[in-house]
C-alpha cells in the first residue's frame, strides 16, 4: 500500500513538471521569431496568407530587424496582387540585409510586373553577380522572359539556355525555349522543348496547351485535336476555353 502512495505521488510530480516543461515551452515559443516565422510559412505555403502575415508580423514585433519575415511578406502581398506592398516590404528586406539575394530576385519580378523593365533587368543582373546564390536558373530565366517581351528572342534563347543549364529540371523553362523556338520559327524544337516540360510537370495545362497549338501549326492535327479534347475539360480560363473551341472547330 505504502509502495502505490508513493507511485501514485511520482507520478502526479512527474505529470505537474510535465505541465510545468510545456508551458515553459509555449512561452518560448511565443516570443521566439524564428518559430512565429516558420509559423508563417507553414500557412504561407498552404494558401492561408491572412493568417501568415499575422506570424510573420509577429515575427517582426519581436525581432524588427528580422529580414526573412519582410521578404515572406513581400511574398504574401504579391500573392494577394497587391504590388506596391510587396515591392516596400521586399525593399525593407534588402535594407535589413543586402546580401539576401534571394528578396532581390523577388524584386526584380515585381518591378517587372509593374512594367519597370529597366529596374527589373538591373535587380536580375545583381542576382547572377553573387557567386554564392545557388538558383542561378531563376535570374536566367527572368531575364531571358524580359527579352521575351522586349521581342529579342535570341538574347532571351541566350538566357532561358543558360536557366536550363543550371538546373535541368526546370520545367518552366523549357516551356518558355518553346515559346521563343516558335517565334523563331523551329516548331520541331519547340515541341520538343514544350514535350520536355510536359514530361516535368505532366498535369500542367498551359504547357499541354502550347504544345497542343505548335502541333496544330506543324499540321500534326491528330495528336494537336487529342490534346486539346483531353485538356478542355480541366480549363477554368474562358479565353482559353474559347481558343480550344476555335481549334477543334477547324480540324472538324
Amino acid at each position: 500500500m505504502r509502495l502505490k502512495t508513493i507511485f501514485l505521488f511520482v507520478i502526479c510530480l512527474s505529470l505537474i513538471f510535465c505541465v510545468s516543461t510545456q508551458k515553459k515551452i509555449e512561452k518560448a515559443r511565443k516570443n521566439d521569431p524564428q518559430y512565429q516565422y516558420n509559423l508563417g510559412l507553414f500557412h504561407l505555403n498552404n494558401g492561408n496568407i491572412d493568417e501568415a502575415d499575422k506570424y510573420f508580423n509577429k515575427a517582426i514585433s519581436l525581432n524588427d530587424k528580422y529580414y526573412l519575415a519582410y521578404n515572406s511578406l513581400g511574398l504574401a502581398y504579391s500573392m494577394r496582387g497587391d504590388l506596391q506592398k510587396s515591392l516596400k516590404y521586399f525593399k525593407k528586406c534588402l535594407e535589413i540585409n543586402p546580401g539576401f539575394t534571394e528578396a532581390r530576385n523577388n524584386l526584380g519580378i515585381i518591378y517587372q510586373e509593374m512594367g519597370f523593365i529597366n529596374k527589373a533587368e538591373d535587380e536580375f543582373y545583381k542576382v547572377l553577380s553573387d557567386k554564392t546564390y545557388s538558383s542561378k536558373e531563376l535570374p536566367y530565366y527572368n531575364l531571358a522572359y524580359l527579352f521575351f517581351i522586349k521581342n529579342k528572342f535570341e538574347q532571351a534563347l541566350d538566357y532561358v539556355q543558360n536557366s536550363i543549364r543550371e538546373n535541368s529540371s526546370f520545367a518552366m523553362a523549357y516551356n518558355l525555349k518553346g515559346l521563343l523556338l516558335e517565334k523563331l520559327d523551329d516548331l520541331p524544337q519547340a515541341i520538343k522543348s514544350y514535350e520536355k516540360a510536359l514530361s516535368i510537370v505532366p498535369a500542367d495545362i498551359n504547357f499541354s496547351f502550347n504544345l497542343a497549338v505548335a502541333l496544330f501549326k506543324s499540321q500534326e492535327l491528330s495528336r494537336a485535336k487529342e490534346i486539346f479534347e483531353r485538356i478542355s475539360p480541366k480549363v477554368s480560363d474562358p479565353e482559353m476555353k474559347n481558343k480550344i473551341n476555335q481549334y477543334l472547330k477547324i480540324m472538324k
